[in-house]
């Protein structure tokens, strides 16, 4: 079939397989051509690892350090006439490098609150592995299941106290308008903690380490995003921070839980990125948009493979690590520095839908969001005939 970008809103609902596969190569090569990861991981899960953050962990890991990784994510398979999602795709390309360089890979399509799939989980890990030294969380999901209780709780994007009235660029319409956003009642703050909060991830490291599969001095590391004053009442005040400040709590208990292997379990804060996510959150768009404009005439602009390889190096397997007064790992000093932050107020409040293309870097943030889905890369013909029917060769029953 030939396959165009079909958008809806802030979501891209198909994908290109040969597009997914240059968005692979692209960071594989960048991680190649930086150099071995110094006393890099060797056994690594990456919980939510087909796409962002948590696909350019497993890059790393794998091509970096020459790990072996397992994946976890949940994704839709392709049939002959609708395409994969975007991270089924990215992980067949993984699969595809991995295997050529002789890199063990295998991965489990489920969802990851599950225990069964956590129980799955550890037996190929104790069978096919060896014990685990990096565990990777960087899941996003709008709802969890709570495996005690089997209630479903479902996460919001609201402030708390207020309600909050911003700027923001509708991506669909390409026009600057205001939005608001009446504040979140105690329920779904609750629920949006249930959800995005460190329960779950401390509930792996839990059973992971029941299991004894866990190797000394093993880490784990989940990622967040703090921001500053312009993106706080959405984001790092708002019904998501709270969720993100659960984190620390799981990091503090999940490391004393590890003490006698003489673990660590961290936070990483990373820059504002283009994402599946993000792009849903209200003001995000314009913020990003305003935010690589500024970056990229400093210099400074960096995506999510330059992130994680400098969060790998810089921070995980560094002897000098940066970390804030909560102990949290901070990729994001470039992004929140004092002249950066000051850069994208000025413009933010003189932007309109008149001066898009002249005051952001809106066709920049566009061309990502494309490239998520394997869009927008010049050398691929995307009037081409191809078959959406990509298979996972290394995919667990």
């Amino acid at each position: 079939m030939v396959i165009q970008p079909k958008i809806r809103g802030f979501i891209c609902t198909n994908a290109h397989p040969v597009g997914c596969a240059e968005h692979v190569k692209e960071q594989i090569d960048y991680v190649k051509n930086a150099g071995p990861v110094a006393d890099g991981p060797k056994n690594v899960l990456v919980i939510g690892a087909s796409t962002g953050y948590g696909l350019a962990s497993r890059i790393t890991a794998a091509f970096g350090s020459g790990a072996k990784t397992l994946g976890i994510f949940f994704e839709k398979e392709p049939t002959e006439s609708k395409t994969a999602s975007a991270g089924w795709y990215n992980t067949a390309a993984f699969e595809q490098a991995a295997n050529a360089a002789g890199l063990w890979n295998k991965h489990i399509n489920g969802d990851a609150f599950t225990d069964e799939l956590k129980t799955q989980a550890i037996d190929i890990i104790r069978s096919e592995m060896g014990k685990i030294d990096l565990v990777v969380y960087s899941l996003a999901a709008p709802r969890r299941k709570d495996p005690v209780s089997g209630e479903i709780f479902s996460s919001v994007l609201k402030p708390i106290g207020q309600s909050y009235t911003a700027r923001t660029l509708n991506t669909s319409k390409r026009e600057i308008e205001e939005v608001s956003v009446e504040p979140a009642n105690d329920d779904e703050i609750h629920q949006t903690v249930k959800v995005m909060g460190g329960e779950d991830w401390e509930r792996w490291l839990s059973q992971l380490n029941a299991a004894g599969v866990l190797a000394d001095n093993c880490q784990t590391v989940a990622y967040t995003y703090i921001g500053k004053e312009l993106t706080w009442p959405i984001y790092g005040k708002a019904t998501i921070g709270k969720a993100k400040e659960d984190l620390d709590r799981a990091a503090a208990a999940i490391t004393a839980q590890l003490a006698d292997k003489k673990g660590k379990a961290y936070v990483a804060s990373l820059k504002a990125l283009v994402t599946q996510a993000s792009s849903a959150i209200p003001i995000m768009p314009l913020y990003i948009s305003l935010l690589y404009r500024v970056m990229k005439e400093e210099g400074t602009h960096e995506g999510c493979i330059e992130q994680i390889n400098g969060l790998f190096r810089q921070g995980l397997y560094s002897n000098t690590p940066i970390l804030d007064d909560a102990g949290r790992l901070r990729m994001d000093g470039k992004e929140l520095s004092a002249h950066i932050q000051q850069a994208v107020k000025e413009l933010w409040g003189q932007v309109t839908t008149d001066t898009i293309d002249t005051l952001t870097d809106y066709k920049g943030y566009h061309n990502e969001f494309l490239r998520l889905f394997g869009f927008g890369y010049a050398h691929v013909d995307y009037d081409a005939d191809v078959s959406p029917l990509v298979p996972l060769a290394n995919i667990a029953p």
